[in-house]
């Protein structure tokens, strides 16, 4: 039996409690469940009680006398933050390729000389599993620093059943290494490799026929994607891609109208994707149809910016009731970045979000759109204890301060992984070991 944890006299505490169920749109979005002078207290990694300091003190007594005694005066306390959308297995670097946009060169332009995910593709399957899992190591510790507790992770730069399992297979591996959590995500529909050049419906085949299946068997995955965007995969090979998905129990997922509107947020309401990502370039019609559906608009400011792109229409998309999350999309080629709080604050900046709507979309939202929002996203009794202490007073200051990372502490499963800034070692040892 560990000690209880008592984190007490927070500034703020934002729990992002509410009676809603499953995913937030509109007025729900801003309801943050906010606790002046506010305390948690945890028990074997799960939260058991949520309160006012004093409701606290006067339910536990002298228990208190027990427990670790963390003060978080003048801090602000949220649950961890979640990315729901990254690419954070792969090989290699493309900072040449960002000179070459400066220079003039469009993102499909420099895909289709053989660069963009083409690159990375060679890269991924030309690495070692060791070396992968070394670059994949810091990324990770560079998530964790920022405050973020659990990500969502595709594979995709593979497009051969080799390199395909070898990243889910890396993504699972790491359960055992890291602390951070990865929610893992089948991404063979990331673009057809330079192989099946113009046989584009041959890959669509082979990657049901034989992909699918092998993905299935090992269990490596819960979530099923794909790239449905003109000049990658048409609507009608996605929808084939989705629906194979479906038989073999994986939840659809799609990245969607990012550089030219082209059904990608309609056929996710129609096949029930759990989410739509990117939706730069949606049509009314597909976020109506979003709205509808109750499908989660994953949007990527982080992603526009790097592109020089206007970013999608998170206030219009809240506003007609779509339940919107944030993310990194942390990828070598259009998003290098691991800082969710840099995605907070884009998304008020470059998409009209409230602050509020902006922590919604990175914590409980985002924990919908990766299926996770019973176990993680708010502060709330039985679930478990993922914490961030911020080096700010209130929710609004940390969007307001922007682009600088703020994290203080970090707990995942009640065990402190960062404190001051700096990883626990120790105690993440510990929590690995406590997991094999």
């Amino acid at each position: 039996m560990t000690k209880p944890i008592w984190i007490k006299h927070a500034a703020q505490v934002a729990t992002l409690a509410s009676d809603v169920k499953g995913p937030r749109s509109k007025a729900a979005m801003s309801d943050l469940g906010l606790i002046e002078d506010g305390s948690l207290w945890i028990e074997e990694g799960v939260i058991q009680a949520v309160g006012t300091t004093k409701e606290i003190e006067k339910r536990y007594g002298d228990k208190t006398k027990e427990a670790e005694i963390v003060n978080a005066s003048g801090h602000l306390l949220t649950p961890g933050l979640v990315d729901p959308h990254t690419h954070v297995v792969f090989g290699g670097s493309r900072a040449r390729e960002f000179e070459m946009r400066l220079e003039g060169a469009t993102y499909m332009e420099i895909m289709n000389a053989g660069g963009g995910i083409h690159a990375t593709t060679r890269m991924t399957r030309t690495a070692s599993e060791e070396e992968l899992i070394e670059q994949t190591m810091r990324r990770l510790d560079s998530f964790l620093a920022h405050g973020v507790t659990t990500i969502e992770g595709k594979s995709g730069y593979g497009m051969n059943l080799e390199t395909e399992l070898k990243q889910l297979r890396i993504m699972k591996k790491l359960k055992d290494k890291h602390v951070l959590e990865i929610v893992p995500t089948f991404m063979g529909a990331h673009a057809v490799p330079v192989e099946f050049k113009e046989r584009e419906d041959e890959f669509v085949d082979h990657l049901i026929r034989d992909m699918l299946p092998a993905v299935a068997e090992e269990k490596l995955a819960e979530f099923n994607d794909v790239f449905c965007e003109k000049d990658v995969f048409t609507p009608e090979q996605s929808e084939r891609i989705l629906e194979a998905g479906k038989q073999y129990g994986l939840i659809p997922k799609i990245h969607a109208d990012e550089i030219a509107p082209y059904g990608g947020a309609e056929l996710a309401a129609r096949t029930g994707a759990i989410s739509a990502e990117h939706l730069l370039k949606a049509s009314d019609e597909g976020i109506q149809a979003m709205a509808k559906a109750g499908t989660i608009a994953c949007l990527l400011p982080a992603t526009a910016l790097y592109l020089r792109e206007e970013a999608a229409q998170g206030r219009k998309m809240i506003d007609q009731g779509v339940p919107v999350a944030i993310s990194t999309d942390c990828n070598p080629g259009s998003s290098p970045t691991t800082s969710m709080p840099l995605v907070m604050n884009l998304a008020c900046i470059s998409m009209r979000m409230t602050p509020a709507e902006a922590l919604t979309a990175a914590t409980y939202n985002a924990a919908c759109a990766i299926n996770r929002e019973k176990q993680i996203g708010s502060l709330e009794v039985g679930k478990q204890a993922d914490l961030v202490l911020w080096n700010v007073k209130n929710y609004q200051e940390l969007q307001y301060l922007f682009g600088v990372n703020h994290v203080k502490s970090v707990w995942k499963k009640g065990v402190q992984v960062l404190t001051a800034g700096r990883p626990n070692e120790d105690a993440a040892t510990r929590l690995v070991l406590g997991r094999t």
